[in-house]
C-alpha cells in the first residue's frame, strides 16, 4: 500500500515550493506552468502529481487543457507546527536578552 503524501514532502522540493508560488495568485494550465521551469513536460507533471497527492494544488481538466490552481489553506499545518517553534524560540531569546540586560 502506497503512503499518502503530506504537505512536509511538497514544500521539501524547491521546485514544488516555486510552483506553489507561481500558483498562489492566479490559475495557469498545466504547459503554462512548464513554461516556468528549465525541465521537461514529465518532470513538471511528477511535481505537479505530488502535489496534488498532498492537496496543495487541484488541477481541473477543461477540455485538452489541464488548468491548476493553489489550495494554500493546505500550509497551515506547517503554519501550526512551525507556530510551535517560534514560541519557543521567541521565549528563549527573550530570555537570553533579559540575561544580557542584567550584564550591561
Amino acid at each position: 500500500m502506497k503512503a499518502r503524501r503530506d504537505v512536509f514532502q511538497a514544500i521539501a522540493d524547491p521546485t514544488r515550493r516555486a510552483i506553489i508560488g507561481l500558483l498562489a495568485g492566479q490559475t495557469l494550465t498545466l504547459n503554462t506552468v512548464a513554461e516556468n521551469f528549465r525541465m521537461s513536460q514529465p518532470a513538471v507533471s511528477k511535481h505537479m502529481r505530488i502535489l496534488t497527492e498532498c492537496g496543495l494544488v487541484v488541477v481541473v481538466k477543461h477540455g485538452r487543457q489541464r488548468h491548476c490552481t493553489a489550495r494554500l489553506t493546505a500550509l497551515e499545518e506547517v503554519a501550526k507546527w512551525a507556530e510551535q517553534y517560534r514560541v519557543f524560540w521567541n521565549s528563549r531569546l527573550d530570555t537570553l536578552q533579559n540575561l544580557l540586560n542584567k550584564n550591561e
